[in-house]
Protein backbone atom coordinates (compact mmCIF):
# COMPACT_ATOMS: atom_id res chain seq x y z
CA UNK A 1 0.00 0.00 0.00
CA UNK A 2 2.71 2.64 1.02
CA UNK A 3 5.17 1.94 -1.99
CA UNK A 4 2.13 2.13 -4.36
CA UNK A 5 1.32 5.82 -2.80
CA UNK A 6 4.93 6.53 -2.94
CA UNK A 7 5.38 5.51 -6.36
CA UNK A 8 2.43 7.69 -7.39
CA UNK A 9 4.62 11.00 -5.99
CA UNK A 10 7.34 10.09 -7.53
CA UNK A 11 5.74 10.16 -10.85
CA UNK A 12 4.06 13.34 -9.98
CA UNK A 13 7.11 15.02 -9.64
CA UNK A 14 8.80 13.78 -12.83
CA UNK A 15 6.16 15.23 -14.50
CA UNK A 16 6.20 18.63 -12.54
CA UNK A 17 9.84 19.02 -13.19
CA UNK A 18 9.13 18.27 -17.01
CA UNK A 19 6.58 21.07 -17.28
CA UNK A 20 8.10 23.47 -15.38
CA UNK A 21 11.32 23.41 -17.69
CA UNK A 22 8.83 23.00 -20.66
CA UNK A 23 7.25 26.41 -20.00
CA UNK A 24 9.70 28.47 -17.71
CA UNK A 25 7.19 28.79 -14.82
CA UNK A 26 3.63 29.08 -15.19
CA UNK A 27 2.76 32.87 -14.71
CA UNK A 28 3.21 35.82 -17.27
CA UNK A 29 1.97 39.25 -17.24
CA UNK A 30 -0.38 39.76 -20.38
CA UNK A 31 -2.15 42.99 -21.12
CA UNK A 32 -5.80 43.75 -20.24
CA UNK A 33 -6.26 46.10 -23.18
CA UNK A 34 -6.54 45.90 -26.29
CA UNK A 35 -3.59 47.84 -28.64
CA UNK A 36 -4.32 48.76 -32.44
CA UNK A 37 -1.01 50.50 -32.33
CA UNK A 38 1.92 52.38 -30.81
CA UNK A 39 -0.91 55.85 -31.02
CA UNK A 40 -2.70 54.19 -28.43
CA UNK A 41 0.13 54.32 -25.60
CA UNK A 42 -0.51 58.06 -25.59
CA UNK A 43 -3.83 56.86 -24.08
CA UNK A 44 -2.56 54.07 -21.83
CA UNK A 45 0.87 55.76 -21.16
CA UNK A 46 1.77 59.22 -21.56
CA UNK A 47 0.54 61.88 -22.12
CA UNK A 48 -3.10 60.76 -21.12
CA UNK A 49 -2.57 58.80 -18.30
CA UNK A 50 -1.55 62.08 -16.43
CA UNK A 51 -5.24 62.53 -15.94
CA UNK A 52 -6.19 59.31 -13.85
CA UNK A 53 -3.38 59.89 -11.78
CA UNK A 54 -3.92 63.54 -10.52
CA UNK A 55 -7.74 62.44 -9.86
CA UNK A 56 -6.25 59.00 -7.81
CA UNK A 57 -4.01 62.27 -6.08
CA UNK A 58 -6.89 64.43 -5.23
CA UNK A 59 -9.19 61.17 -4.04
CA UNK A 60 -6.89 57.72 -3.20
CA UNK A 61 -9.95 55.68 -3.32
CA UNK A 62 -9.89 56.53 -7.31
CA UNK A 63 -7.47 53.64 -7.39
CA UNK A 64 -9.67 51.10 -7.46
CA UNK A 65 -11.61 52.39 -10.77
CA UNK A 66 -8.91 53.58 -12.56
CA UNK A 67 -6.25 50.80 -11.92
CA UNK A 68 -5.94 46.99 -11.59
CA UNK A 69 -5.23 47.23 -7.69
CA UNK A 70 -9.12 46.61 -7.30
CA UNK A 71 -7.70 43.13 -8.40
CA UNK A 72 -4.77 42.16 -7.55
CA UNK A 73 -3.48 40.15 -4.33
CA UNK A 74 0.02 39.94 -3.37
CA UNK A 75 1.22 36.63 -2.55
CA UNK A 76 4.12 37.26 0.37
CA UNK A 77 6.01 34.50 1.51
CA UNK A 78 9.73 34.13 3.18
CA UNK A 79 9.99 30.22 2.13
CA UNK A 80 10.03 29.23 5.44
CA UNK A 81 7.62 26.46 5.85
CA UNK A 82 6.92 25.50 2.16
CA UNK A 83 4.83 22.50 2.13
CA UNK A 84 6.08 19.54 3.57
CA UNK A 85 9.78 20.52 2.62
CA UNK A 86 10.19 22.81 5.60
CA UNK A 87 12.66 26.39 5.53
CA UNK A 88 13.65 26.21 1.49
CA UNK A 89 14.18 29.38 1.10
CA UNK A 90 12.28 32.10 -1.23
CA UNK A 91 13.91 31.21 -4.33
CA UNK A 92 12.76 27.64 -3.71
CA UNK A 93 9.57 28.58 -2.41
CA UNK A 94 8.98 30.65 -5.67
CA UNK A 95 7.28 27.95 -7.61
CA UNK A 96 4.78 27.00 -4.99
CA UNK A 97 4.33 31.00 -5.32
CA UNK A 98 3.58 30.98 -8.87
CA UNK A 99 1.14 27.84 -8.43
CA UNK A 100 -0.71 29.62 -6.16
CA UNK A 101 -1.12 32.79 -8.34
CA UNK A 102 -2.20 29.98 -11.26
CA UNK A 103 -5.22 29.02 -8.94
CA UNK A 104 -6.02 32.39 -8.12
CA UNK A 105 -6.52 33.26 -11.76
CA UNK A 106 -8.06 29.88 -12.68
CA UNK A 107 -10.58 29.40 -10.20
CA UNK A 108 -11.39 32.98 -8.34
CA UNK A 109 -10.31 35.45 -11.64
CA UNK A 110 -8.17 37.10 -9.18
CA UNK A 111 -4.75 38.39 -10.28
CA UNK A 112 -1.76 37.39 -7.96
CA UNK A 113 1.72 37.69 -7.91
CA UNK A 114 4.21 36.04 -6.54
CA UNK A 115 6.86 37.69 -4.03
CA UNK A 116 9.61 35.99 -2.27
CA UNK A 117 11.20 37.73 0.21
CA UNK A 118 15.00 37.14 1.05
CA UNK A 119 14.25 37.76 4.86
CA UNK A 120 12.86 35.87 8.10
CA UNK A 121 13.15 38.70 10.04
CA UNK A 122 9.58 39.45 10.93
CA UNK A 123 9.54 42.95 11.84
CA UNK A 124 11.14 43.45 7.99
CA UNK A 125 8.53 41.27 6.45
CA UNK A 126 5.69 43.11 8.11
CA UNK A 127 7.49 46.86 7.27
CA UNK A 128 7.81 45.14 3.19
CA UNK A 129 4.03 44.10 3.43
CA UNK A 130 3.12 47.43 4.67
CA UNK A 131 5.00 49.19 1.51
CA UNK A 132 2.89 47.04 -0.97
CA UNK A 133 -0.25 48.18 0.15
CA UNK A 134 -0.41 51.04 -2.11
CA UNK A 135 -0.60 48.59 -5.28
CA UNK A 136 -2.63 45.69 -3.94
CA UNK A 137 -6.35 45.57 -3.29
CA UNK A 138 -5.30 42.33 -0.33
CA UNK A 139 -2.24 40.22 0.62
CA UNK A 140 -1.86 36.47 0.55
CA UNK A 141 0.58 35.48 3.30
CA UNK A 142 2.08 32.03 2.40
CA UNK A 143 4.75 29.67 3.68
CA UNK A 144 5.55 31.69 6.69
CA UNK A 145 7.18 29.34 9.85
CA UNK A 146 5.41 29.43 13.31
CA UNK A 147 5.32 31.43 15.36
CA UNK A 148 5.95 34.87 13.99
CA UNK A 149 3.31 34.08 11.26
CA UNK A 150 0.89 34.63 14.56
CA UNK A 151 2.67 37.86 14.81
CA UNK A 152 2.87 38.74 11.46
CA UNK A 153 -0.33 38.67 10.50
CA UNK A 154 -2.30 40.02 13.50
CA UNK A 155 0.37 43.00 13.51
CA UNK A 156 -0.68 43.37 9.34
CA UNK A 157 -4.38 42.95 10.15
CA UNK A 158 -4.39 46.14 12.49
CA UNK A 159 -2.28 48.54 10.77
CA UNK A 160 -3.27 47.73 7.13
CA UNK A 161 -6.23 48.89 5.31
CA UNK A 162 -7.00 45.96 2.99
CA UNK A 163 -7.36 42.58 4.14
CA UNK A 164 -4.19 40.39 4.86
CA UNK A 165 -4.50 36.63 5.09
CA UNK A 166 -2.37 34.19 6.13
CA UNK A 167 -3.54 31.26 3.80
CA UNK A 168 -1.75 28.37 6.01
CA UNK A 169 -3.78 29.45 8.71
CA UNK A 170 -7.55 30.97 7.78
CA UNK A 171 -7.42 29.46 4.89
CA UNK A 172 -6.74 25.91 6.27
CA UNK A 173 -9.37 26.61 8.73
CA UNK A 174 -11.82 27.25 6.68
CA UNK A 175 -11.92 24.53 4.51
CA UNK A 176 -11.46 22.27 7.69
CA UNK A 177 -14.25 23.75 9.27
CA UNK A 178 -16.16 23.30 5.37
CA UNK A 179 -15.12 19.37 5.21
CA UNK A 180 -16.02 18.96 9.02
CA UNK A 181 -19.76 20.31 9.13
CA UNK A 182 -20.17 17.62 6.35
CA UNK A 183 -18.69 14.47 7.87
CA UNK A 184 -20.26 15.18 10.96
CA UNK A 185 -23.87 15.43 9.35
CA UNK A 186 -22.80 11.99 7.51
CA UNK A 187 -21.96 10.22 10.66
CA UNK A 188 -25.06 11.77 13.15
CA UNK A 189 -22.93 13.88 15.37
CA UNK A 190 -22.90 17.48 16.06
CA UNK A 191 -20.07 20.22 16.46
CA UNK A 192 -21.25 21.25 19.73
CA UNK A 193 -20.61 18.01 21.50
CA UNK A 194 -18.35 16.17 19.23
CA UNK A 195 -14.67 14.85 20.90
CA UNK A 196 -12.27 16.88 18.35
CA UNK A 197 -8.24 16.15 18.49
CA UNK A 198 -5.51 18.60 16.80
CA UNK A 199 -2.70 16.74 16.01
CA UNK A 200 -0.01 18.48 15.72
CA UNK A 201 -0.22 22.96 17.06
CA UNK A 202 1.94 24.50 14.24
CA UNK A 203 -0.23 27.81 12.43
CA UNK A 204 -2.31 25.31 10.99
CA UNK A 205 -3.88 23.88 13.78
CA UNK A 206 -4.01 26.88 15.85
CA UNK A 207 -5.64 28.65 13.19
CA UNK A 208 -8.22 25.60 12.44
CA UNK A 209 -8.86 26.19 16.78
CA UNK A 210 -9.32 29.36 16.54
CA UNK A 211 -12.00 29.27 14.44
CA UNK A 212 -13.45 26.14 15.67
CA UNK A 213 -14.10 27.66 19.38
CA UNK A 214 -15.44 30.83 17.21
CA UNK A 215 -18.37 28.55 15.74
CA UNK A 216 -19.58 27.58 18.66
CA UNK A 217 -17.14 24.13 19.19
CA UNK A 218 -16.67 23.95 23.08
CA UNK A 219 -12.81 23.83 24.23
CA UNK A 220 -13.73 21.45 26.84
CA UNK A 221 -14.18 18.43 24.28
CA UNK A 222 -11.13 18.97 22.53
CA UNK A 223 -7.00 17.69 23.24
CA UNK A 224 -4.26 19.30 21.02
CA UNK A 225 -1.00 17.62 20.53
CA UNK A 226 2.32 18.89 19.75
CA UNK A 227 6.00 16.74 18.85
CA UNK A 228 5.94 16.59 22.42
CA UNK A 229 2.82 15.18 23.43
CA UNK A 230 -0.95 16.31 24.85
CA UNK A 231 -0.80 19.83 26.11
CA UNK A 232 -1.67 20.18 29.61
CA UNK A 233 -1.52 22.57 32.03
CA UNK A 234 1.91 21.17 33.83
CA UNK A 235 3.68 20.94 30.28
CA UNK A 236 6.59 23.66 32.03
CA UNK A 237 7.93 24.43 28.11
CA UNK A 238 4.82 26.11 27.33
CA UNK A 239 3.95 27.19 30.71
CA UNK A 240 2.70 31.10 31.09
CA UNK A 241 6.23 32.33 31.77
CA UNK A 242 7.38 30.80 28.08
CA UNK A 243 6.31 33.84 26.07
CA UNK A 244 6.97 32.22 22.02
CA UNK A 245 3.79 29.73 22.17
CA UNK A 246 1.12 31.85 23.75
CA UNK A 247 -1.69 29.91 21.75
CA UNK A 248 -0.22 26.82 22.52
CA UNK A 249 -0.05 27.82 26.14
CA UNK A 250 -3.89 29.24 25.65
CA UNK A 251 -4.79 25.62 24.48
CA UNK A 252 -3.34 24.33 28.00
CA UNK A 253 -5.79 26.43 29.80
CA UNK A 254 -8.76 26.19 27.64
CA UNK A 255 -8.67 22.36 26.45
CA UNK A 256 -8.36 18.91 28.00
CA UNK A 257 -9.99 19.60 31.19
CA UNK A 258 -9.29 15.99 31.85
CA UNK A 259 -5.94 17.01 31.96
CA UNK A 260 -4.87 13.46 30.00
CA UNK A 261 -1.17 13.47 29.46
CA UNK A 262 0.56 11.06 26.66
CA UNK A 263 0.84 10.86 23.22
CA UNK A 264 -1.02 10.79 19.71
CA UNK A 265 -2.15 7.37 20.72
CA UNK A 266 -3.86 8.25 24.24
CA UNK A 267 -5.02 11.68 22.69
CA UNK A 268 -7.50 9.75 19.94
CA UNK A 269 -8.69 6.95 22.34
CA UNK A 270 -12.54 7.36 22.28
CA UNK A 271 -12.07 10.60 19.95
CA UNK A 272 -14.77 11.44 17.39
CA UNK A 273 -12.45 13.68 15.06
CA UNK A 274 -8.80 13.67 14.17
CA UNK A 275 -7.80 16.77 12.77
CA UNK A 276 -4.20 16.16 11.70
CA UNK A 277 -1.95 19.05 10.62
CA UNK A 278 1.29 17.69 11.67
CA UNK A 279 4.24 16.32 9.48
CA UNK A 280 4.54 14.10 6.16
CA UNK A 281 4.00 10.68 7.01
CA UNK A 282 2.67 7.93 6.79
CA UNK A 283 3.32 6.33 10.25
CA UNK A 284 2.98 9.93 12.35
CA UNK A 285 -0.72 8.19 13.07
CA UNK A 286 -0.97 4.50 13.34
CA UNK A 287 -3.68 2.08 12.19
CA UNK A 288 -4.18 1.04 15.78
CA UNK A 289 -4.66 4.73 17.11
CA UNK A 290 -7.48 4.66 14.58
CA UNK A 291 -9.30 1.65 15.84
CA UNK A 292 -9.15 3.61 19.86
CA UNK A 293 -11.33 6.52 18.85
CA UNK A 294 -15.50 6.04 19.18
CA UNK A 295 -17.27 4.38 16.33
CA UNK A 296 -17.71 6.00 13.05
CA UNK A 297 -14.75 8.17 13.60
CA UNK A 298 -13.22 11.02 11.21
CA UNK A 299 -9.94 11.46 10.53
CA UNK A 300 -8.54 14.49 8.65
CA UNK A 301 -4.93 13.34 7.89
CA UNK A 302 -4.00 16.51 5.65
CA UNK A 303 0.18 16.79 6.06
CA UNK A 304 1.71 17.45 3.08
CA UNK A 305 3.00 15.62 0.52
CA UNK A 306 1.90 12.59 2.02
CA UNK A 307 -0.71 12.23 4.88
CA UNK A 308 0.03 11.43 8.74
CA UNK A 309 -1.79 7.88 7.78
CA UNK A 310 -2.95 6.75 4.43
CA UNK A 311 -6.71 6.38 3.50
CA UNK A 312 -6.63 2.86 3.33
CA UNK A 313 -5.23 1.76 6.59
CA UNK A 314 -7.11 4.41 8.38
CA UNK A 315 -10.36 3.10 6.51
CA UNK A 316 -9.27 0.05 7.69
CA UNK A 317 -8.85 0.33 11.27
CA UNK A 318 -11.99 1.73 12.07
CA UNK A 319 -12.50 5.44 10.48
CA UNK A 320 -15.91 5.79 8.58
CA UNK A 321 -14.68 9.07 6.78
CA UNK A 322 -10.94 10.42 5.86
CA UNK A 323 -9.99 13.06 4.08
CA UNK A 324 -6.36 14.32 2.98
CA UNK A 325 -5.03 17.48 1.27
CA UNK A 326 -4.51 15.38 -1.83
CA UNK A 327 -6.47 15.49 -5.05
CA UNK A 328 -5.80 11.49 -5.47
CA UNK A 329 -7.32 10.68 -2.72
CA UNK A 330 -11.25 10.97 -2.10
CA UNK A 331 -12.11 13.66 0.19
CA UNK A 332 -9.37 16.57 -0.50
CA UNK A 333 -9.33 19.12 2.05
CA UNK A 334 -7.79 21.38 0.00
CA UNK A 335 -6.94 25.40 0.63
CA UNK A 336 -7.61 25.99 -2.91
CA UNK A 337 -11.31 25.63 -2.33
CA UNK A 338 -11.20 28.66 -0.35
CA UNK A 339 -8.67 31.50 -1.40
CA UNK A 340 -9.74 32.34 -4.82
CA UNK A 341 -13.50 32.95 -4.11
CA UNK A 342 -12.77 34.34 -0.70
CA UNK A 343 -10.68 36.85 -1.89
CA UNK A 344 -13.28 37.27 -5.20
CA UNK A 345 -15.53 38.04 -2.93
CA UNK A 346 -13.51 40.47 -0.78
CA UNK A 347 -12.09 41.86 -3.79
CA UNK A 348 -15.83 42.68 -5.25
CA UNK A 349 -17.16 45.05 -2.01
CA UNK A 350 -13.22 46.35 -1.39
CA UNK A 351 -13.34 45.12 1.79
CA UNK A 352 -11.14 46.22 4.69
CA UNK A 353 -10.23 43.07 6.27
CA UNK A 354 -11.46 39.21 6.45
CA UNK A 355 -12.62 38.67 9.66
CA UNK A 356 -13.67 35.08 10.96
CA UNK A 357 -17.39 35.39 10.35
CA UNK A 358 -16.39 36.24 6.30
CA UNK A 359 -14.42 33.07 6.70
CA UNK A 360 -17.47 30.67 8.38
CA UNK A 361 -19.36 32.07 5.56
CA UNK A 362 -17.06 30.80 3.10
CA UNK A 363 -16.76 27.65 5.12
CA UNK A 364 -20.93 26.95 5.34
CA UNK A 365 -21.02 28.16 1.61
CA UNK A 366 -19.13 25.34 0.74
CA UNK A 367 -20.58 22.92 2.64
CA UNK A 368 -24.31 24.19 1.76
CA UNK A 369 -23.29 23.58 -2.08
CA UNK A 370 -22.12 20.03 -1.37
CA UNK A 371 -25.07 19.21 0.44
CA UNK A 372 -27.85 20.21 -2.24
CA UNK A 373 -26.00 17.98 -4.86
CA UNK A 374 -25.10 15.28 -2.52
CA UNK A 375 -22.32 13.84 0.23
CA UNK A 376 -21.40 10.78 1.04
CA UNK A 377 -18.42 9.19 2.87
CA UNK A 378 -16.50 9.36 0.09
CA UNK A 379 -17.61 12.94 -1.13
CA UNK A 380 -18.04 15.33 1.59
CA UNK A 381 -16.82 18.61 -0.25
CA UNK A 382 -16.78 20.50 -3.95
CA UNK A 383 -13.82 19.75 -5.86
CA UNK A 384 -12.40 22.25 -8.05
CA UNK A 385 -14.18 21.39 -11.24
CA UNK A 386 -17.62 22.75 -9.13
CA UNK A 387 -17.43 26.25 -10.61
CA UNK A 388 -20.32 27.62 -8.97
CA UNK A 389 -19.28 26.51 -5.69
CA UNK A 390 -16.34 29.15 -5.84
CA UNK A 391 -19.72 31.73 -7.50
CA UNK A 392 -21.56 31.07 -4.60
CA UNK A 393 -18.96 30.82 -2.09
CA UNK A 394 -17.74 34.62 -3.57
CA UNK A 395 -21.20 35.72 -3.03
CA UNK A 396 -21.00 34.66 0.94
CA UNK A 397 -17.66 36.29 1.32
CA UNK A 398 -19.37 39.54 -0.14
CA UNK A 399 -22.38 39.50 1.34
CA UNK A 400 -21.05 39.24 5.11
CA UNK A 401 -18.16 42.14 4.51
CA UNK A 402 -21.24 44.32 3.74
CA UNK A 403 -23.22 42.74 6.86
CA UNK A 404 -20.20 43.75 9.27
CA UNK A 405 -19.47 47.04 7.73
CA UNK A 406 -16.15 46.45 6.36
CA UNK A 407 -16.90 46.76 2.48
CA UNK A 408 -16.14 50.40 1.01
CA UNK A 409 -18.75 49.66 -1.49
CA UNK A 410 -22.30 47.89 -1.72
CA UNK A 411 -23.30 45.44 -4.24
CA UNK A 412 -26.65 43.01 -4.47
CA UNK A 413 -26.01 39.12 -4.05
CA UNK A 414 -26.95 39.20 -7.96
CA UNK A 415 -24.39 41.55 -8.82
CA UNK A 416 -21.52 39.62 -7.20
CA UNK A 417 -22.86 36.81 -8.31
CA UNK A 418 -22.54 38.06 -12.22
CA UNK A 419 -19.57 39.43 -11.69
CA UNK A 420 -17.72 36.61 -10.37
CA UNK A 421 -18.93 33.93 -12.49
CA UNK A 422 -17.68 36.35 -15.62
CA UNK A 423 -14.64 36.63 -14.18
CA UNK A 424 -14.14 33.47 -13.45
CA UNK A 425 -15.26 32.13 -16.62
CA UNK A 426 -13.12 34.41 -18.56
CA UNK A 427 -9.96 33.09 -16.79
CA UNK A 428 -10.43 29.72 -17.52
CA UNK A 429 -11.26 30.38 -21.31
CA UNK A 430 -7.79 32.41 -21.16
CA UNK A 431 -5.74 29.04 -20.38
CA UNK A 432 -7.86 26.19 -21.27
CA UNK A 433 -6.19 24.37 -24.08
CA UNK A 434 -7.50 24.09 -27.22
Amino acid sequence: MEDKNQERTRLLGEEAMKRHLLYGGKIQTSSKVPIAGLDDFSVYYTPGVAEPCRVIKAEKDRVYDLTNKCNTVAIVSDGTRVLGLGDIGPEAGLPVMEGKALLFKYLGGVDAVPICLDTKNPEEIIQAVKWLQPSFGGINLEDIENPKCFYILDTLRKEMEIPVWHDDQQGTATVVLAGLINALQIVGKRLETAAIVFVGTGAANIAVSRLFFSVGIKPQNCIAVDDKGILHLERNDIGEKQTEYPDKWRLCQTTNPEQRKGSVREALCGADVCIALSKSGPGVILPQWISEMNKDAIVFACANPNPEIWPEEAKISGARIVATGRSDFPNQVNNSLVFPALFRGALDVRAKTITNEMCIAAAESLANFAQKRGIDENNILPTMKEKQAFIEEAVAVGMKAQEQGVARIAHSAEYLERNAKAMINKSQRAVRRK
